[in-house]
C-alpha cells in the first residue's frame, strides 16, 4: 500500500511538472505572439523560458533510467536556474520603467553583472563540481549534491531576488488606478513562482526526502499545482502591458490560449500516464489502448471547450457590457459580406434564367463613379469589363412606373431597375440577354421576375446600409484606438502618458496595402470609392479643387504621387523609367498584366516584383505629402486600414 501511494505521488508530480512545462512554454509562445513589442512582455518571456527549462529538467530527471542520464538532465536544468535571478531583475526593471521610472544606469549595471554572474555559475556547473557535485540517485528521486560554492550561489540568488522584489514594490507604489494596482498585486503574488520553482531546494532538503518520501512528495504535489496557477496569474497581469485592446479581449484571448493549450495538453498527458499505470497494474505493458485514449480525450476536450467557452466568457469577462457584446457578436454572425452577397445574387440570376429560359444575366450596382459589375451568370455574357456596362444615364429613365413597366432595351439586353422600396431610388440594374426585340414575358414569368428583382433589391439595400456602418466604423476606430492606447498607458504612466505624443494609427505596411487597393480601382470601383485613404488630410484639402468629390480628390493625389516616381526628361522605356512605366500602363491606362509585360519586355513574375516596388514608392510619396500637410497645421491623422 505504501509503495502504491508513493508511486501514485510520483506519477502525480511527474504529470504536474510536465503540465508546468507545457504551461510555461505555452505562455512563452503567447508573449512572443501577441505582445512582443512591449519590453515587459519580452523580459517576461525570457523568465518563462528559464522556468520551462527548469520544469523540463525535473520531468526528464525523474524519468531517467540511469544515474548518468539523470546527472545530464539535472545539469542542463541549471541553464534555467542560473539565469533566473538575472532575468528576474531584468523583468523588474522593465516593470518599473513601464510605470514611469526608467533606469538611470545603476539598475542596468546590476542587470549586466547579474547575467555575467549567472553565466559564470552555469560554466562552473558544467565543467567543475564547485557549485554542485555528482548526482545522488535514490529510489524515488535524483538530485545533485551541494558543492563548496553552492552557498555563494544561494547568496547571489536571494540577493538579486531581493532587489527585484524591491523594484516590484516600487512599481506597485507608482500605480495610480484601482485596476493597475490590482493587477500589480496579482503580478507580485505570481512572482513567487519563479523563486520557488527555480531554486534547487532539493539539494538542501534531501534528508527530509529520504526520511519521509511520501510526506515530501505530497507537499511537492501541492507546490507544483500552486506553481502552475501562479505562473498563469503572472501571465494574466503581464498580458495588459503595451496593448490597446479592451480588457475583455485580453482576457478572452488568454483564456482561450490556456484552455486549448496547457489545459488540453496537460489533460491528455495525464490520461496517457493514468492508462499506462492502469495497464501496468492489470499486467498489460504498453497497452494499445493508450493512443485511442489520447485521441479520444483530445477530441472530447476540444468539444467541451467549444460548447462551454462562449457562456463562460460572457459570465467571467463581459460584466455589464454583456448586451453590447451580444449585439456585436450578432452583427458579426449575420453580416452580409461581399462573398455572401454575390453568392445570393448568383442564385437569383440562376433562378431568373431557369424561369424565363434566358441564357445569361447580370446585376450591376450604382456606385460613386457609375455602374459597377457585381455578378453575372451564363457563358454567352459579353459584359466582362466595367467599360462594357450600359451608361449610368439609363437609370434616369427608370424613375417612374412599376418595376416591370420600367424595362429598358439596351443593346442585346433587357434592363430592369433594382430600387429601394420606400423611395424608388435605383440602386442597381438587372440585365437579361434579350430573347426577342421586345419583352415578351408571360404572366407567370413576370410575377417570378418581379419577386426575384425585389429579393435582389433588398440584398443590395442591406449591403449599402452595411457600407454606411463600415464608413462610420472606419472614422471611429482610429479615435477609439487612440483612447484605448492612452487608457492603457495612463494606468501605469499617469499624467506623463496622457500628455505624451500619440502613436500613429496606421503603419507603413497598412498604407502600402491601401494604396495598392486604391490603384487597383484607379478609374472607379469600391476599393477607390470606399478606400480609407479618403480620410487623409491631403484628400480633404484637395477636395475644394474637385467640387467636393473625395474620389476625384484621391485620384488626383495618387496621380501626383505617381508623378514623383517619374524620372526627368522625356518618357522612355528604359530601366530608369521602369517603375513609372509600370504605374502608368498598369493603373492609369488600365492595361492587362500580359500586355504590360510584353510592352516592357519582362516576365509576368518580374512585373509583379517591380510593381510591388513601384506601389511602395507611391505609398511613400503619399505618406510624405500627408506628413507635410500635418506639419503645416494642427490635427491628427484619421486614416486607418479597414
Amino acid at each position: 500500500m505504501n509503495d502504491f501511494l508513493l508511486g501514485a505521488l510520483l506519477s502525480i508530480n511527474q504529470v504536474l511538472s510536465a503540465g508546468n512545462t507545457i504551461t510555461a512554454f505555452s505562455l512563452l509562445l503567447y508573449s512572443l505572439t501577441f505582445n512582443l513589442r512591449e519590453r515587459v512582455a519580452r523580459t517576461f518571456a525570457q523568465l518563462l523560458a528559464c522556468l520551462a527549462i527548469v520544469f523540463f529538467g525535473d520531468v526528464l530527471a525523474t524519468t531517467a533510467t540511469t544515474p548518468m542520464e539523470a546527472e545530464i538532465w539535472l545539469k542542463l536544468q541549471w541553464i534555467g536556474i542560473s539565469l533566473v535571478p538575472a532575468t528576474y531583475m531584468h523583468f523588474s526593471d522593465a516593470l518599473l520603467a513601464a510605470t514611469g521610472r526608467p533606469s538611470r544606469g545603476r539598475r542596468h549595471l546590476v542587470i549586466r553583472l547579474s547575467y555575467l554572474a549567472g553565466i559564470g555559475f552555469l560554466l562552473l556547473v558544467g565543467v567543475t563540481e564547485a557549485v554542485v557535485g555528482p548526482a545522488v540517485v535514490s529510489d524515488s528521486v535524483s538530485f545533485l549534491g551541494a558543492g563548496p560554492w553552492f552557498l555563494v550561489f544561494t547568496l547571489f540568488f536571494f540577493l538579486i531576488i531581493g532587489f527585484s522584489g524591491y523594484n516590484f514594490w516600487r512599481a506597485y507604489e507608482r500605480c495610480l488606478t484601482r485596476a493597475s494596482r490590482r493587477r500589480m498585486r496579482y503580478l507580485m503574488a505570481g512572482a513567487v513562482a519563479p523563486l520557488i520553482s527555480a531554486y534547487p531546494f532539493l539539494i538542501l532538503s534531501h534528508d527530509l526526502l529520504l526520511g519521509y518520501p511520501r510526506l515530501f512528495w505530497a507537499a511537492m504535489a501541492i507546490v507544483n499545482a500552486l506553481m502552475g496557477v501562479l505562473v498563469v496569474v503572472m501571465a494574466y497581469a503581464v498580458a495588459y502591458f503595451g496593448v490597446s485592446y479592451p480588457d475583455r479581449v485580453v482576457k478572452s484571448r488568454l483564456f482561450q490560449w490556456i484552455l486549448r493549450g496547457p489545459v488540453v495538453a496537460s489533460s491528455v498527458l495525464a490520461v496517457t500516464v493514468f492508462v499506462n499505470r492502469l495497464g501496468h497494474l492489470v499486467g498489460i505493458e504498453n497497452t494499445r489502448a493508450v493512443p485511442f485514449f489520447m485521441v479520444g480525450s483530445l477530441l472530447l476536450l476540444q468539444f467541451i471547450i467549444t460548447i462551454i467557452r462562449p457562456g463562460v466568457e460572457r459570465w467571467l469577462f463581459y460584466g455589464e457590457d454583456r448586451e453590447e457584446i451580444r449585439r456585436l457578436h450578432l452583427l458579426e454572425e449575420r453580416l452580409l459580406t461581399t462573398g455572401d452577397l454575390r453568392q445570393f445574387l448568383e442564385s437569383v440570376l440562376n433562378a431568373i434564367c431557369d424561369v424565363t429560359g434566358i441564357p445569361s444575366a447580370f446585376i450591376a450596382v450604382v456606385g460613386a463613379e457609375g455602374l459597377e459589375m457585381e455578378v453575372s451568370v451564363g457563358h454567352e455574357n459579353p459584359l466582362r469589363q466595367e467599360s462594357d456596362l450600359p451608361p449610368i444615364s439609363l437609370t434616369e429613365q427608370m424613375s417612374t412606373g412599376g418595376p416591370l413597366e420600367r424595362i429598358v432595351i439596351w443593346d442585346k439586353y433587357w434592363l430592369l431597375p433594382l430600387t429601394v422600396a420606400e423611395t424608388g431610388e435605383v440602386v442597381g440594374l438587372l440585365g437579361m440577354q434579350a430573347r426577342g426585340p421586345e419583352p415578351d414575358l408571360t404572366p407567370d414569368e413576370s410575377f417570378a421576375l418581379k419577386t426575384f428583382a425585389e429579393r435582389a433589391s433588398v440584398a443590395l439595400v442591406n449591403r449599402t446600409m452595411q457600407k454606411e456602418i463600415f464608413s462610420v466604423v472606419d472614422r471611429l476606430v482610429p479615435r477609439v484606438e487612440v483612447i484605448q492606447r492612452l487608457r492603457v498607458a495612463a494606468s501605469y504612466g499617469g499624467a506623463a502618458a496622457l500628455a505624451g505624443p500619440v502613436e500613429e494609427a496606421a503603419s507603413e505596411s497598412d498604407l502600402v496595402a491601401m494604396v495598392r487597393e486604391a490603384l487597383g480601382h484607379y478609374w472607379g470601383g469600391p476599393r477607390l470609392s470606399g478606400s480609407p485613404l479618403l480620410g487623409l488630410r491631403i484628400v480633404r484639402e484637395v477636395m475644394r479643387e474637385h467640387e467636393g468629390n473625395p474620389v476625384n480628390a484621391l485620384r488626383a493625389i495618387l496621380r501626383k504621387a505617381i508623378e514623383t516616381v517619374r524620372p526627368g526628361g522625356d518618357r522612355r522605356f528604359t530601366a530608369e523609367w521602369m517603375l513609372y512605366n509600370i504605374l502608368e500602363l498598369k493603373f492609369v491606362e488600365g492595361r492587362k498584366v500580359r500586355d504590360v509585360a510584353m510592352r516592357l519586355a519582362m516576365s509576368e513574375a518580374d512585373l509583379y516584383r517591380k510593381q510591388r516596388v513601384a506601389i511602395e514608392a507611391v505609398a511613400k510619396a503619399v505618406g510624405e505629402m500627408e506628413r507635410e500637410a500635418h506639419s503645416d497645421g494642427n490635427g491628427s491623422r484619421t486614416w486607418k486600414r479597414k
